[in-house]
C-alpha cells in the first residue's frame, strides 16, 4: 500500500519537473517571474534548480517555512524517487534493445548492482540511451563491459559523449575487431636513399576533416585513448594490413620495404564504450584516408 507521504512525494517530483514557472525571491521582480526558465537569467535558473531539488528552504518567508529536518527528508524523498525514475526508463529502453531469444549466460547479478549504483543519477534523455544500451549488451553477452569502464562512462559530460560518437568517423579496427585505431601518418624509415626525400613521411591531417588535438586531448583525460602516437614494425614491401572501417574492408599494402604507419591507439575502456557507437561509414573520409595513405601503402578494399 502507498503511504499519503509517498504520493506526496511522487506528486512533488511532478510537479517538479514539469514546472515551467520560476521561484521568485525578495531581489526579483514579480514580472520577471514569469520567464520560461530556458531564456531566465543565471540567478533565474539557479533559483528554479533549487526549488526541483528542494534546497529553497530559505526562500520562503518565516511563517510558511518548514522545519529544517522536513525539508532535508523531502529531499532525500525526492532524490530518491528521481533515481528510482531514472532506472526504470534506462531499464525499458534496455527492454527494446533486447532479444527475447534464449542465451547460454546467466547475468551477474554483481555486475547488475554495481550498475544501477552508477546509473541512478543519469536523467539525460542521450545518456540513458547509452546507459540503456550498456545493459541489454551486458545481459546478451556477459562480460562485454567492465566496472571500470562504467565508472569512466560515468564520469564523461554529454559532451565528451558526443565527442567519442564523433570520433568513430575516425575509427579504424584491426583484423581481429579489438583493437581500435585514429590513422594519424605513413612514413618509410630513412636510408641512404630517401632521406632526403619530401615523400618519405606523409602527415594526415585530422584537423581538415574535424577532429582537432584538443578532441584528442579530451579523450585522453577521459582515459579514453593514448595520446602517445604509436606505430607498426615496419613491414616489408607487399606486406598486408588489414583493417575494418565502420563496416567497410581497408586493406593497406606496403609499396616499399620499411614503411610504417602511425595511429593513435583507444584504451582497453575505450574500445569497450566504443562498442556503444554504431556508426556509419563516411564515405568522403573513406575515399580520402585511402587517398591520404598512397604515398606509402596500396589501398584495396
Amino acid at each position: 500500500m502507498t503511504s499519503s507521504s509517498d504520493k506526496s512525494s511522487e506528486t512533488q517530483l511532478q510537479e517538479s519537473t514539469t514546472e515551467k514557472q520560476v521561484l521568485v525571491s525578495p531581489s526579483i521582480e514579480p514580472n520577471q517571474a514569469k520567464a520560461n526558465a530556458n531564456n531566465a537569467s543565471s540567478q533565474m535558473q539557479l533559483l528554479v534548480l533549487a526549488k526541483k531539488f528542494s534546497l529553497d528552504g530559505q526562500f520562503v518567508s518565516d511563517e510558511k517555512q518548514i522545519p529544517i529536518e522536513d525539508r532535508a527528508r523531502k529531499r532525500e524523498r525526492l532524490n530518491n524517487l528521481r533515481k528510482q525514475q531514472n532506472l526504470e526508463k534506462i531499464v525499458q529502453k534496455a527492454v527494446g534493445y533486447s532479444s527475447d531469444s534464449e542465451i547460454p549466460d546467466r547475468a551477474d547479478q554483481d555486475w547488475f548492482n554495481s550498475y544501477i549504483e552508477l546509473a541512478e543519477g543519469i536523467s539525460n534523455k542521450t545518456m540513458q540511451e547509452l546507459w540503456a544500451k550498456i545493459l541489454a549488451k551486458e545481459i546478451a553477452t556477459p562480460g562485454s563491459f567492465s566496472l571500470k569502464a562504467l565508472k569512466v562512462f560515468r564520469s564523461l559530460s554529454i559532451q565528451d559523449a558526443k565527442l567519442l560518437a564523433k570520433v568513430a568517423s575516425f575509427t579504424v579496427r584491426d583484423g581481429g575487431r579489438k583493437n581500435l585505431r585514429i590513422l594519424s601518418a605513413s612514413y618509410q624509415m630513412p636510408n641512404l636513399l630517401n632521406f632526403f626525400s619530401k615523400k618519405r613521411d606523409h602527415k594526415i591531417n585530422l584537423n581538415h576533416y574535424g577532429l582537432n588535438y584538443s578532441d584528442l586531448l579530451i579523450l585522453a583525460d577521459n582515459h579514453l585513448l593514448f595520446i602517445q602516437e604509436a606505430e607498426t614494425n615496419a613491414l616489408a614491401k607487399d606486406e598486408t594490413l588489414a583493417f575494418n572501417y565502420n563496416g567497410l574492408q581497408l586493406n593497406l599494402t606496403a609499396k616499399k620495404a620499411n614503411s610504417v604507419l602511425c595511429f593513435y591507439k583507444f584504451t582497453p575502456v575505450g574500445a569497450e564504450l566504443m562498442n556503444l557507437i554504431g556508426d556509419k561509414p563516411d564515405e568522403d573520409f573513406y575515399q580520402s584516408l585511402k587517398t591520404e595513405l598512397s604515398s606509402h601503402f596500396t589501398c584495396a578494399t
